[in-house]
C-alpha cells in the first residue's frame, strides 16, 4: 500500500500575550496499513489516537511550538510511545507549556523522514514563529505547512515572536518555489494549493497580513 494521509479535525484553544481564542486545528496522519507519522496532535489525543488504530507511531513532527499544536503532543506521544520533534528555535514557545520536559529530537533544515515508500523534508520557514517549519513530499507533491501558509495567506504575525517581512520571505523563497500543483495542508481550515496561492503575494505584502 502507497503512502496515505489523513486529516483529524480537532477543537481547543490558542493562548498567547494574554489572550485566549477557540480554534479548530488539522491533525495529519501519513503512512500505511503498519505505521504512520503524525504532524501536530493537537487538542484531542483520544480523537487521534482512534483515527491511528493498532498503527505504529514512528514519529510525531510539530511545525512550530504556539501551545493550540503542542498541548496535547506531550500526552499523544507518551500513549503511543514515539518521539517528539520540534525546531529549537521555538523553545521558549516550548517551554511555556512544558517547563520540565524537552522535546526527544530537534528539526533542522533539510532533515528527512520517511514513511511508507515517501520522504518528508523539513522546511524551516520562519515567521509565525521563528522555528516554524513546514514538511515537504516531493513524491505526493504535498506540503504541510503547519501555520505558515494557509488558504487566503500566510499565517497570523501579529504577535509575540512573530515577523510580517520574515513570514513573506520565507513564503517567497520556499515555498512558492516549488511546483504549482503542490497540495497545501494546513495547520487550520480549508487546504490550497501553491499554485492557487503564489499569485496573490504582492497583495498580502500590500495588505501587510
Amino acid at each position: 500500500m502507497s503512502a496515505q494521509i489523513e486529516n483529524i479535525v480537532t477543537s481547543g484553544t490558542f493562548s498567547l500575550d494574554g489572550g485566549t481564542w477557540d480554534v479548530d486545528n488539522n491533525v495529519w496522519l501519513i503512512g500505511d496499513e503498519q505505521e504512520v507519522l503524525v504532524i501536530d496532535p493537537a487538542h484531542e489525543p483520544q480523537k487521534v489516537l482512534d483515527a491511528i488504530g493498532d498503527r505504529t507511531v514512528k514519529a510525531v513532527l510539530l511545525t512550530h511550538g504556539h501551545d493550540d499544536h503542542i498541548r496535547a503532543a506531550g500526552e499523544f506521544a507518551d500513549e503511543v510511545d514515539a518521539p517528539l520533534y520540534l525546531n529549537p528555535a521555538d523553545m521558549m514557545l516550548w517551554d511555556a507549556v512544558y517547563p520540565e520536559r524537552q522535546p526527544d529530537v530537534e528539526v533542522k533544515d533539510g532533515d528527512e523522514y520517511s514513511i511508507a515508500g515517501v520522504t518528508l523534508k523539513a522546511l524551516h520557514t520562519p515567521g509565525h514563529s521563528p522555528g516554524s517549519t513546514c514538511f515537504h513530499v516531493p513524491e505526493l507533491d504535498v506540503l504541510f505547512s503547519g501555520d505558515t501558509l494557509f488558504h487566503g495567506g500566510p499565517g497570523a504575525t501579529g504577535r509575540s515572536y512573530s515577523s510580517f517581512e520574515t513570514i513573506i520571505e520565507s513564503i517567497r523563497e520556499r515555498l512558492l518555489t516549488l511546483p504549482e500543483k503542490t497540495v497545501v495542508y494546513t495547520g487550520h481550515g480549508e487546504s490550497t494549493s501553491i499554485g492557487a496561492e503564489a499569485p496573490n503575494l504582492d497583495e498580502w505584502i500590500a495588505r501587510g497580513h
